[in-house]
């Protein structure tokens, strides 16, 4: 297995994981641009621009895109998050060049004005459905909640309001400040040439002009807020519990991880025995999630409405007193984190997302034994430094409820 990395002169970061024993090829655009880059005016505008790009460009319209995916069998599609937009495609390796140079165009669509108004149509109808799901909404509110004006709380999909409003022209603006290629990453794994691959995406790829591309990463300083919703004809309760947790740059996020294994691992974890075990809760989870410059840990929990009490006093119990866990524990989080990496270090397109992400973040390159190593390096004494600084305990607290 080899690495790879070189940067164009407009500033596109190119990086490779080459394995030659691979039987697939993965190839994908990671852009440093998501939610919490978006002004309120266009809240919403990543997410409808990553559909965008499926609907056409100067040389290709939508269904030449979809023809040519299917013709050369490929397993492909596209994700926005607060930070980050990936679109991605898996191939067999003779068809390497072929869904390089599709990307690539994809990358820089047209924008056409009938596809946008036919596909704002298709997102707000998402955002329809996502309102109708109990834990989107109260995930999307325990976010804006912890993070209060900080942009990391910003919602992915947008309001109603806000797509309604949105303009062809703001959204070609928004992808004229964000998609800029010093600030994305093309990365490929599994069989690949790389020689190749450089040669082709300078010609694909090259002519794009760089622009600045700034983020707002400003420290924040939670404050302590309780929350409760209520929905229509819901038949659970849940409770979704956040507070500060170690950012994407952090090395303390591999003892956090571990720890929050030990606590709220779907099974045999600690959350697991006294919550579902004890059939008080039907899931209950405590995880953590590292951002761009911040992060947060989070509890979860779904129960019978008159026990959400009961159960958000546990879960929390649970966060606020980590320890003590005992060295079987330890061991047993630490194996699950590592067996998991190494299956899905298995994939061309698992490792594509685990290497182009890592790029994105923090300019570096881990093998998969070195991120396993990290893992296995955690100890109860660097679980207790990471607990000096982020204690689990959590400061924003949000109920679901049935009217």
């Amino acid at each position: 297995m080899k690495f790879f990395q070189h940067t164009l002169s407009n500033g596109l970061t190119l990086i490779g994981e080459q394995r030659k024993t691979a039987v697939s090829a993965a190839i994908g655009f990671f852009v440093r641009t998501g939610a919490r880059d978006e002004s309120e005016e266009v809240s919403g505008v990543s997410h409808f621009l990553e559909h965008m790009m499926f609907k056409g460009t100067e040389k290709r319209s939508a269904l030449d895109i979809t023809y040519e995916m299917g013709a050369i069998g490929a397993q492909a599609n596209a994700y926005t998050s607060e930070e980050t937009t990936v679109y991605y495609m898996a191939v067999l390796p003779e068809y390497f060049d072929t869904a390089l140079e599709l990307l690539s165009d994809m990358l820089r669509p047209s924008l056409d004005q009938k596809e946008f108004d036919v596909e704002k149509n298709v997102i707000l109808e998402e955002i329809a459905l996502y309102h109708d799901r109990p834990t989107h909404v109260l995930f999307e509110a325990a976010m804006r909640t912890f993070f209060g004006t900080h942009p990391a709380g910003n919602s992915v999909l947008g309001t109603i309001d806000s797509i309604s409003a949105l303009s062809r022209d703001q959204m070609q603006g928004y992808f004229d400040s964000r998609y800029a290629p010093n600030n994305l990453v093309l990365c490929a794994t599994g069989d690949f040439n790389w020689d190749s691959f450089v040669e082709q995406a300078e010609r694909y790829c090259g002519s794009w002009t760089r622009d600045d591309c700034p983020r707002d990463t400003a420290e924040h300083t939670p404050e302590k807020v309780e929350k409760t919703l209520t929905k229509a004809e819901l038949t659970r309760a849940h409770l979704c519990l956040v507070g500060p947790g170690p950012s994407a740059q952090d090395p303390l996020r591999y003892s956090a991880q571990v720890l929050s294994t030990i606590l709220g691992d779907s099974s045999g974890s600690r959350a697991y025995w006294e919550l579902v075990d004890k059939g008080l809760a039907d899931v209950a989870s405590i995880d953590i999630d590292d951002m761009d410059g911040t992060g947060m840990t989070y509890g979860y929990v779904s129960t019978d409405p008159e026990r959400i009490d009961q159960v958000g006093d546990i879960i929390r119990g649970i966060m606020c007193s980590p320890k003590p866990f005992s060295a079987e524990d330890l061991e047993r989080a630490k194996t699950k984190l590592r067996t998991r990496l190494v299956l899905q270090g298995e994939s061309s397109m698992r490792r594509l997302m685990a290497i182009g992400n890592e790029w994105l973040y923090r300019q570096t390159y881990s093998t998969l034994e070195e991120e396993s190593q990290r893992f296995q390096k955690v100890d109860a004494a660097s679980i207790d430094t990471c607990l000096e600084t982020f204690t689990f305990e959590p400061t924003a607290s949000v109920r679901l409820l049935p009217e």
